[in-house]
């Protein structure tokens, strides 16, 4: 399917009203309140309608999963990765039209779209083949004729919360290894991109996911998300978002013991060396700052680059980031979007003023922009900020846009001090033809992922997380996913 016939089918689609899935029906929110979503480069067209839900609702859902359980834990693990393996094939098959709603409701190109439905296939089939590997082992007795084992079982009803970045992705992400080990899901969607989720769960029942396992539930996060995260029955939180909301949850969750899987926010650094090829590690570098306009935890924000290199690096960045094109997501040569919304972009021009305020260099882009299409969507030109300094506020917060800093240092030594001098620990690349250096650095960086002369670019069978403030409990996508949605015990018998 062509943009310009998904632009036509757009045009069919948007304006349907959609209630929250419980128990494999759509059901209205108790209260009978919706709300709307608008498309993300046409702010005039109303996307769809969604249940606007509060605490009633949550109970609903909890107790579709909670029945659900018991009959889904028993599927075979193998069963249970069948059902996954067609439900990967299913979001192929869907590619198109999914990949349309995900771009009219957070901005992304539609080849990003379509990149991130590819990646969500990836996870599911790995997490179909985790079904058939849930582990434990046995281990020799100290006593004569006993026999000890330790298995893993589901830990039960885990709520999922995703974030608007990726709305397909982080769900598939949360949701395919829960039904992988045997849990059943309650999803709370991120109240500006439900509309591809709605679809998700379409997907998982046409694949054979029995009514109950999944449920989702649409509204905001202090009347959906705060009583899911603190409903009693709720055995763990899969939670993706800002730090300061996932330091809540974890307090909550901490009052009951309820087991946490957080990913958070980064403040990702990549440290350029004696790197031969600056002109590559340029592209490597604006690829991960702007790809999904700068909106993504493991965006790249920060280049320390060794002052010898600086120049030569900086103006490699301005090449590649004169060759970025923002525009709406259908129109063809596009690789930059629109923000997800006025409220985000207001949020990252106030960061733009802070820099320019504080002292940096603003080399390129940073202002918003207007006129034609551009007046229809939050558009703003990718920017460059130069003479950064660790004390300034860009360098330390997190701006979640198309906002890149580069900053000197004197030694590899200062670099690695800068790059660690942050309360995120997220990703970090590091460019270098050493590999004592990279080695080094590897082992040194404070961050959950390290790449080595590539940007920050995650694969579909490897663990993903962070640490310091960009993370908590078991990674995801890997096979330490086991460590959150299933429980240990350990069994004796003696014969």
């Amino acid at each position: 399917m062509s943009e310009h016939e998904m632009v036509k089918w757009l045009q069919e689609a948007c304006g349907e009203s959609y209630g929250n899935y419980v128990g494999g029906a759509w059901k209205p929110a108790a209260s009978g309140r919706t709300f709307s979503i608008v498309h993300a480069a046409e702010q005039h067209r109303v996307l769809g309608h969604f249940a606007d839900s509060d605490a009633a609702d949550v109970d609903s859902a909890v107790a579709a999963a909670e029945a659900a359980f018991a009959a889904w834990s028993e599927v075979p693990g193998p069963e249970r990765g069948a059902i996954l393996l067609r439900f990967a094939d299913l979001l192929e098959l869907d590619r198109d039209e999914l990949a349309f709603r995900l771009s009219a409701e957070q901005g992304k190109t539609v080849a990003e779209s379509r990149g991130e439905i590819a990646r969500a296939a990836k996870e599911a089939r790995y997490a179909a083949g985790e079904a058939a590997r849930i582990v434990g082992e046995t281990v020799p007795s100290e006593r004569r004729n006993v026999s000890n084992a330790v298995v893993r079982y589901p830990i039960g009803v885990v709520a999922a919360i995703a974030p608007w970045n990726f709305p397909v992705v982080t769900p598939v992400r949360k949701i395919a290894p829960a039904l992988a080990y045997g849990c059943t899901v309650v999803f709370k969607p991120a109240s500006a991109t439900p509309w591809a989720s709605a679809r998700l769960m379409e997907l998982f029942t046409e694949a054979g996911v029995p009514h109950g396992v999944v449920n989702m539930v649409t509204g905001s996060g202090s009347r959906v998300g705060d009583p899911l995260t603190k409903h009693s029955r709720v055995k763990g939180i899969s939670f993706t978002g800002s730090t300061g909301l996932g330091l809540r949850i974890q307090h909550t969750a901490a009052e009951r013991l309820a087991r946490t899987q957080l990913e958070l926010g980064g403040k990702n650094a990549a440290v350029v060396l004696d790197y031969a090829d600056l002109a590559g590690a340029a592209k490597q570098i604006v690829a991960a700052a702007f790809a999904c306009s700068g909106q993504r935890c493991t965006s790249i924000s920060r280049v320390v680059v060794l002052k010898e290199y600086a120049a030569r690096l900086t103006e490699a960045l301005l090449q590649e980031i004169r060759q970025l094109r923002v525009g709406p997501a259908w129109e063809e040569g596009v690789n930059m979007g629109p923000l997800v919304n006025p409220e985000q972009l207001a949020s990252v021009q106030r960061y733009v003023r802070l820099g320019k305020e504080e002292g940096a260099e603003l080399l390129i882009g940073g202002e918003p922009l207007s006129g034609g299409n551009y007046d229809n969507g939050a558009y703003m030109a990718p920017a460059l900020f130069a003479k950064v300094t660790e004390g300034m506020t860009i360098a330390r917060e997190e701006i979640f846009g198309p906002v890149l800093t580069v900053m000197e240092a004197h030694t590899k030594e200062d670099a690695l001090r800068i790059a660690n001098g942050t309360e995120y620990g997220l990703a970090a690349s590091v460019f270098t033809d050493r590999l004592s250096d990279a080695n080094w650095f590897a082992a040194r960086l404070e961050t959950g992922m390290v790449h080595i002369n590539h940007g920050t670019a995650s694969e579909a069978h490897m663990p993903f997380g962070g640490v310091k403030r960009s993370g908590f409990g078991a990674f995801s996508i890997g096979s330490s996913n086991q460590q959150f949605y299933t429980e240990t015990k350990v069994i004796y018998t003696q014969y």
